[in-house]
């Protein structure tokens, strides 16, 4: 999915004229810091899935090696 950056509330309807709720602009700015903080959770979350697995891959091609495989690293 392509996200228009400069047109946050057209690339995210569904129909391309498809009108938008009015709401107020502490509202709209709630909204927006609402959804960054989900998102940088979300990103953490992913950080520490992508460490998580790492670990493991090293502790897999560490007892290959000591069972005597030679790994090739990428």
């Amino acid at each position: 999915m392509k996200i228009d950056k400069e047109n946050l509330e057209k690339a995210l309807s569904k129909k391309s004229n498809e009108k938008q709720p009015k709401i107020s602009k502490d509202e709209e700015i709630g909204f927006h810091k609402g959804a960054l903080n989900t998102l940088v959770n979300e990103r953490n979350e992913l950080f520490t899935m992508i460490q998580n697995v790492e670990a493991i891959m090293q502790m897999h091609m560490k007892r290959l090696e000591e069972l005597g495989v030679k790994i090739e690293k990428k």
